[in-house]
């Protein structure tokens, strides 16, 4: 049996996330770690905070990636099998490399609030936004960010996360989003609808973030990925760390191509697509792409231990 673990990025989190592993020394212990490495107390944010103080970039960065890696130092504490391939949701790729042990989880918890304060400072508050577009040809929104970049008067749209056929987000400047929204609603999207995010990623305008994580990158020693992460910028796993470097900063600006992700999971001929992380917002995704494979999300203590057991029987 092969299967798969992805790592949820920006998006999946919430408070009281991690109430379903509580009783589970690790999980609290990786919150500590990274507690005492940014000093600012995550356990008692995602226990007790606002959704605000969650939803604040420089907060859900360091966050999740402390969430993914407790998550996953709990099924390595449980279980001896390890998955035979790794990927991450735009931010969940950082948990990626650490779980591959390309960086080790306090450099990475850093790297990680300086990539939220770079995106957060590439685009003045306001000036950018992103949409959710439903139902819609994936050409026909290409075509219509196109169209309204090449107006000519400084907008600014491109397609930012091909997230599960028929849902694409679109990201730019917030004027371009909206007149993007409208021309998605006349040309039949089932729905198109503003998120709640300042910060325009994976589109062109990062691009001072990441001229940023460049040189950040540039000061670190990576290991070669002890198990082969595939990331979703250029749909590619690769060894060497210069390239690994390399594909961290083309992330920024250019697409999550997700569901190219997931068909090349399956295509490499896993069976089991393991959410690793709070929440289920991947596991959604990844059923609407590839129906065919086994989908299970780690949201607790007992879909842990389940999943381990089912292994152990098969």
């Amino acid at each position: 049996m092969k299967f798969a673990f992805v790592f949820p990025g920006q998006g999946s989190q919430s408070v009281g996330m991690m109430d379903g592993y509580s009783d589970l020394s690790i999980i609290k212990e990786t919150f500590a770690e990274a507690s005492e490495i940014l000093k600012q107390d995550f356990w008692s944010m995602v226990k007790n905070g606002s959704a605000d103080e969650l939803n604040l970039t420089i907060n859900t960065q360091p966050l999740m990636l402390t969430a993914g890696i407790a998550v996953y130092r709990a099924w390595i504490n449980l279980s001896d099998e390890k998955p035979a391939i790794l990927a991450g949701h735009s931010l969940g790729e950082y948990t990626a490399l650490v779980a591959a042990e390309v960086l080790d989880f306090a450099t990475t918890l850093k790297l990680v609030r300086f990539r939220a304060q770079s995106m957060q400072q590439a685009v003045p508050e306001g000036v950018g936004g992103m949409a959710a577009i439903l139902g819609l040809d994936d050409e026909v929104i290409k075509t219509i960010c196109q169209q309204i970049t090449q107006q000519n008067n400084g907008k600014l749209l491109e397609p930012a996360n091909f997230n599960s056929p028929g849902q694409i987000v679109i990201a730019g400047h917030k004027e371009a989003v909206l007149e993007g929204i409208e021309i998605c609603k006349a040309k039949g999207a089932k729905r198109a609808i503003m998120l709640p995010m300042s910060i325009p990623s994976h589109c062109s305008l990062m691009q001072n973030a990441a001229q940023a994580m460049q040189q950040q990158l540039d000061q670190l020693a990576l290991q070669t990925p002890r198990i082969p992460i595939l990331h979703n910028a250029d749909v590619s796993t690769h060894n060497d760390t210069a390239s690994i470097k390399t594909i961290l900063v083309k992330q920024l600006i250019n697409p999550v191509r997700w569901v190219d992700t997931v068909h090349t999971l399956a295509s490499s001929g896993i069976s089991h697509l393991i959410e690793c992380g709070p929440g289920k917002v991947l596991i959604g995704l990844n059923k609407r792409i590839e129906p065919n494979l086994q989908h299970i999300s780690l949201t607790d203590t007992d879909t842990i231990q389940q999943t381990i057991d089912s292994f152990k029987t098969t």
